[in-house]
């Protein structure tokens, strides 16, 4: 027989079961777990704003300074070169002719100055609200609207292919182990960090340059982009210049297996 006290309908109060409840356990667990994310994003801020790009502006300053530091670096490494050499040549005892060997190793290198008709390429981005200028074209991503690596690399291979004797970009000499790489919006060049324009000047015939840089098929792409959305292009005639020989390290640098 059941106790009224557990029988429906009796008139008493229904006496109140506390069993197992599920639900109740899963949002105790879920406070839990907000608690400890509050936590940890408290822990990781230490009292600062983590959603702003502040991290990012400081990055961006350290290496524009590292840059600065780099070009001064490079003129002091330049004076000391050049006292270096100045001894040896004193001490040296070479002969005429290895001093004219020696002479034209270091121009081919480009180590040393060089003198000549030279021209200059110069590209730069597109204004940031471009649009499509001509019909069957889609309008810009903002890819389409930057320099690339490969913009940049198609003009010094074009300027080699045109006869070249030697290339800067911007104001730095480049030899046979320079690299010109993009990251971002931005050239890094032997350690410095350049943004939009880049001038790239070549010494040589100035009709074979200028030809080789029509005869590029990579350029004949990159001109597409300038007459539909705007990319930078100016190639111009600098007449006698002189470009100024390399000054960084010529040690190679690579990566050696862990013994």
């Amino acid at each position: 027989m059941s106790n009224s006290a557990d029988s429906p309908g009796t008139g008493s109060s229904p006496v109140r079961r506390w069993g197992f409840r599920p639900l109740r356990i899963l949002t105790a667990g879920v406070f839990a777990l907000a608690g400890l994310l509050f936590f940890t994003s408290f822990d990781t801020a230490k009292g600062t704003n983590i959603r702003t790009d502040d991290s990012l502006l400081k990055l961006s300053d350290l290496i524009h300074e590292r840059s600065r530091k780099n070009g001064v670096l490079e003129k002091s490494n330049a004076a000391l070169r050049g006292d270096v050499e100045s001894l040896a040549e004193r001490d040296a005892g070479r002969s005429a002719a290895e001093d004219d060997e020696l002479a034209g190793l270091e121009h081919r290198a480009g180590t040393q100055e060089l003198q000549g008709e030279a021209v200059t390429v110069t590209l730069d981005d597109a204004p940031p609200d471009a649009t499509a200028k001509l019909p069957g074209y889609p309008e810009p991503e903002p890819d389409y609207l930057v320099i690339h690596q490969q913009d940049l690399q198609a003009v010094v291979n074009a300027m080699w292919q045109g006869g070249a004797e030697g290339i800067k970009v911007m104001d730095q000499r480049l030899i046979s182990t320079s690299a010109v790489r993009c990251v971002g919006n931005t050239l890094i060049l032997q350690g410095r960090v350049y943004s939009p324009p880049y001038k790239i000047t070549a010494v040589g015939d100035p009709e074979k340059l200028k030809n080789a840089l029509a005869a590029s098929s990579s350029i004949q792409n990159y001109m597409v982009y300038v007459n539909v959305y705007g990319l930078g292009w100016k190639v111009e005639d600098d007449g006698p210049i002189t470009l100024p020989g390399y000054s960084g390290t010529v040690d190679l640098h690579y990566a050696k297996p862990v013994e």
